[in-house]
């Protein structure tokens, strides 16, 4: 793999100073498709527990000639008072979940290294050395946490197969039951550090999977969230979280949460649990913040009442004070309240400093160190640092490069849908002094439980920097089901799919197209899973509005999508809210396939996806494909991706789906060329940037 040398990448102010003087502003470029898949971000950060470090992860994109895998994932350490940055673990590596040990002397993280044939934990000295693994367990390991003491370690972990299992697999009597899985269980290890790895676990949970858990502060207690079923629709639904006793091994159920689970972290003196979770069963997100006695009782909901937004993450300033992040529209936010109730006070919010939407934060016991991920619409993911009541420090710039990069401008938008709400989204426009009568592209997004925050939105499958560069009004639009503007407006899609949620949308394309910004025989929409069954919808319900279409892993008929998804239930219970025997004529009049016959050659249609997808069957595009094809339309493609679920992890399928999308547009709409003719070049390889003489 090759590595573009960045001299300033962990220095952005040398790199702002030495741009200011050697590069005139004439120089810049627009964004190049080349440009979004060499784009490096931080994926994670953790501050050490005495404030010295935080230790961080980069993901850094594969090449086109390079072994077909997803991004690496490298390992990082930054000293928070020289602002200097060591590299720990680089190159072809895949780090993840990195932890620090409570006496800040090394990080821990999971990987698969070597000959291991499993993800395991390994373990660097903070103070130099070399990485060595902890454990050695005979299957992988999905999360770990160390024990307050510092001398152990909990892990989850799926249980290994028999030796007979193993023995039918050898011999091609792999079969694949549905009744049959094997729990995720809880581990704990001692970690001696002259005895590693260690090659055997104490076992403390059975006869149920455990998804993730935590310690409390003194390290006797943890709190776990489980399922009697090892499945993602059971993860999605039916986690409960429980309290283990770590003295005589016994567990306890907390909470009966009615619908989805987020985070739960107990309070600094170890008496309350606050989690964030659903309100309730229809609820489609998180959007709540609770706290509940550790001992048993009534948790008390401490969400302003019609909060317009959606609590995503929970945790703890003090034993009295609970800290929660917030989506709030197009903005997020960090705020305490008292575990009692009350009012909520907002420490920090990414409409100040600089506009920087963040994730969830990592800080020191005190509550006067802060590492974040932020990211704005000028750049990607990068590694900050926060003390309260300053403004943010940026401590990297992965890519300076951008600097010269000529990009849109990014805004937040609002027009008036048809019954009167207020829809708001985020809008490019070309850095260029044009701004009427352009091509327009609408990037739907899925879920619909989620929504655009305006910081970075250029993707491999959401290219709107590359398209703004090329002369197009790009659109993202928080429609009606969109997550950061409370239940009300989230709930809108539930029982009523494609119904006023796709039709905000519409109203924004007539908005812009009334307001004379894009033309309205050049506009264009793709979106990917919920995005998708926009798309297709807008390919036949509305296809007089635009003209090309983007299909990625989408859906196209809900009545055979609701018996092939992996999450029937969550399907069910917060989007259809009713069995499909009691819906047949709606689930079909909502389908794009029974409307396929409308399109009648007047949108151009690309389906693409994974050929594994499990969550949207590829079966779905196919349908669609299908029925198009039988109505005898000319300008309709597919494009199946193997080894690829839902979305493309490997850079083979990303790589193919960035150009196949530029190329779809720009021939359409940028171009002009009319539906019923020839379609683009089907084979794309040449752009890849592949030398193909090796």
């Amino acid at each position: 793999m090759k590595h573009r040398i960045n001299l300033f990448r962990h220095a952005p102010w040398l790199f702002i100073v030495f741009m200011s003087l050697a590069l005139p502003a004439s120089a810049a470029k627009p964004l190049t498709p080349e440009d979004v898949l060499d784009i490096e971000y931080v994926s994670s950060a953790r501050m050490s527990p005495d404030g010295r470090y935080i230790a961080y992860t980069v993901r850094v994109p594969r090449q086109p000639g390079d072994e077909p895998g997803g991004a690496w994932y490298e390992l990082y350490v930054a000293d928070v008072k020289s602002g200097k940055t060591r590299p720990f673990v680089t190159g072809e590596v895949n780090i993840y979940s990195i932890e620090w040990r409570p006496d800040a002397s090394a990080i821990a993280f999971r990987a698969r290294r070597g000959d291991q044939e499993h993800t395991q934990i390994w373990m660097i000295p903070v103070d130099g050395g070399e990485a060595r693994p902890v454990t050695d367990h005979e299957s992988g390991i999905s999360e770990f946490h160390w024990h307050p003491n510092g001398r152990q370690i909990a892990f989850t972990a799926i249980e290994p197969e028999t030796d007979r299992m193993q023995k039918l697999d050898d011999k091609g009597y792999d079969f694949i039951y549905f009744e049959d899985w094997r729990h995720e269980h809880l581990y704990m290890i001692d970690v001696d550090t002259d005895r590693l790895p260690v090659q055997s676990a104490e076992q403390l949970t059975r006869d149920m999977t455990v998804w993730d858990f935590t310690f409390n502060p003194d390290g006797g207690q943890i709190a776990f969230s489980a399922s009697d079923r090892n499945l993602i629709d059971a993860y999605y639904m039916f986690r409960r979280i429980h309290i283990l006793n770590l003295a005589d091994k016994e567990h306890r159920p907390l909470t009966d949460n009615p619908g989805k689970l987020g985070n739960y972290e107990f309070s600094p003196d170890g008496t309350h649990l606050a989690y964030s979770a659903a309100k309730f069963r229809k609820d489609h997100a998180v959007s709540q913040a609770y706290v509940i006695p550790v001992s048993g009782g009534q948790a008390k909901n401490l969400t302003p009442e019609h909060f317009i937004g959606h609590v995503e993450w929970v945790n703890w300033k003090d034993s009295d004070t609970v800290l929660y992040m917030s989506g709030e529209k197009t903005a997020n936010s960090l705020s305490l309240v008292d575990k009692d109730g009350g009012e909520r006070d907002i420490i920090h919010s990414s409409k100040e400093n600089g506009g920087v939407v963040f994730s969830p934060p990592s800080y020191t016991d005190d509550f006067k160190q802060f590492a974040l991920v932020g990211h704005t619409p000028q750049h990607p993911r990068e590694l900050y640092y926060w003390q309260p009541d300053s403004d943010l420090q940026r401590l990297t710039n992965l890519n300076p490069w951008l600097q010269e990069r000529d990009l849109g401008e990014q805004r937040v938008v609002q027009y008036k849908a048809r019954d009167g709400e207020t829809i708001e989204g985020l809008l490019m426009t070309p850095p260029s002094h044009e701004k009427s009568g352009l091509p327009l592209m609408v990037f739907v997004h899925g879920g619909p439980e989620s929504h655009y925050s305006n910081g970075w939105v250029t993707y491999y499958s959401t290219p709107g920097q590359v398209l703004a560069g090329r002369g197009y009004a790009v659109f993202y639009p928080n429609y009606r089901s969109s997550t950061g503007y409370g239940l009300d407006y989230a709930l809108t899609g539930y029982q009523d799919a494609a119904g006023t949620e796709f039709d905000d949308i519409a109203d924004g394309i007539k908005h812009f197209v009334d307001t004379g910004l894009v033309d309205e025989d050049r506009v264009g929409l793709a979106g990917g899973s919920y995005g998708g069954f926009a798309a297709a919808w807008f390919s036949s319900y509305y296809s007089d509005l635009v003209k090309a279409t983007g299909m990625f892993v989408g859906i196209s008929d809900l009545i055979s999508k609701r018996s092939t998804t992996d999450i029937p239930y969550e399907e069910l219970y917060v989007h259809s809210g009713e069995k499909l025997e009691n819906m047949w004529q709606f689930s079909l009049e909502r389908s794009p396939v029974y409307h396929a016959h409308k399109n009648d050659n007047k949108t151009a249609v690309l389906i693409f996806g994974g050929k594994q997808d499990s969550r949207v069957h590829p079966s779905q595009s196919i349908e669609f494909y299908r029925r198009l094809k039988m109505n005898h339309h000319k300008a309709v493609r597919l494009v199946q991706y193997p080894g690829e679920g839902h979305g493309n992890r490997k850079q083979p399928g990303r790589i193919d789906v960035l150009y196949r999308t530029v190329d779809w547009y720009d021939w359409y709409l940028k171009d002009g060329k009319p539906v019923d003719g020839p379609m683009p070049p089907l084979d794309l390889s040449e752009k890849y940037g592949l030398d193909l003489s090796k």
